[in-house]
């Protein structure tokens, strides 16, 4: 049985599924010529990650494939469920990328909080010149210790978040509509296991209180944002945004307005309307620490994700 990995896959799940009996691709084809692929190379089973849209069209124009897998949480970029009502197993790894995607939540709001994302721009071409007064400019950094995070998202990320943020010594609340506490585990090396119990509020009582608020919710099924410009008039003139989930989680256009306007500090975003191609305005804001993407994008993410994905199609396939 042959497997396209159109968007990559880990030499771990590679060699695991090569060595059950399955024939690995990993080539990257064009979207607009995947289902002629597919259907030339009788591929059965797909792998996509965000890059690759699994849409109707695409269920109906390859009858053969059996298999579609998302290396990853989210599932916005295939037709799931007209897939499963076509006989498609579509399935993915949820678990496996949310240490790498916390962690870079925990990156950005340091970087945030001591300016490391305007300083990185700065030093490079006025280091040497004008050295004393980017460090005054950037001095005014604060610390996580006893600062408000709040999670939009109680879900495996929201939950690996909110102990990270612990073990910073941050204050935690969440909002989530099917939640309403949470005992969140943090490990300590040394000191094993304990949980921590960490109360829901509403998502306003969410935006007014928190320094940070960081999201991790699927795309909603209405399109809108969690956080317009309503939501975000509720926030802290200090508050800082960050958005690992989706493109389009935070009104980009009133996320812009709102700091300019000072209504908040400012934003971290890792993810944006229009991928591959962000709206350019959004790279001129220097209070907006930016990056492509790359929640997932750790080595040890992409084993978990090779590897679990690797299991999960062995067991369901392997004596198809």
């Amino acid at each position: 049985m042959k497997i396209l990995a159109n968007d990559g896959l880990s030499q771990e799940g590679i060699n695991l599924l090569s060595a059950a009996g399955f024939t690995v691709l990993t080539n990257t084809v064009a979207q607009e010529q995947l289902a002629e692929y597919i259907n030339t190379e009788n591929i059965e089973v797909l792998l996509v990650r965000s890059a690759t849209k699994v849409r109707k069209d695409l269920f109906d124009a390859c009858p053969n494939l059996k298999f579609v897998g998302r290396g990853g949480v989210g599932m916005d970029n295939i037709d799931v469920e007209y897939g499963r009502n076509k006989g498609v197993l579509v399935m993915n790894t949820p678990g496996a990328s949310s240490i790498s995607v916390a962690e870079l939540v925990i990156a950005h709001c340091f970087s945030l909080a001591r300016f490391l994302h305007q300083a990185n721009r700065k030093m490079p071409v006025e280091g040497n010149t004008n050295f004393k007064n980017l460090k005054k400019k950037f001095e005014a950094g604060t610390e996580l210790r006893n600062k408000t995070i709040g999670i939009i998202g109680m879900g495996r990320i929201g939950q690996q978040t909110a102990a990270y943020a612990l073990g910073c010594g941050m204050r935690v609340v969440f909002f989530d509509r099917s939640k309403t506490q949470i005992d969140v585990e943090l490990e300590i090396h040394g000191a094993g296991k304990i949980m921590v119990p960490v109360k829901a509020c509403s998502l306003e009582e969410l935006v007014k209180q928190s320094d940070f608020i960081s999201l991790h919710v699927p795309a909603q099924p209405d399109g809108r944002a969690i956080l317009g410009a309503n939501e975000l008039k509720w926030a802290k003139p200090t508050a800082y945004i960050i958005n690992t989930a989706r493109g389009g989680s935070v009104d980009e256009l009133a996320l812009a307005d709102a700091i300019r306007n000072k209504q908040i500090a400012g934003a971290a975003l890792d993810v944006f309307n229009n991928e591959p191609t962000p709206d350019p305005m959004l790279m001129t804001i220097d209070e907006i620490s930016l990056t492509p993407h790359i929640g997932a994008a750790t080595g040890e993410a992409q084993d978990r994700i090779g590897a679990e994905m690797a299991s999960i199609i062995i067991n369901a396939l392997a004596a198809v």
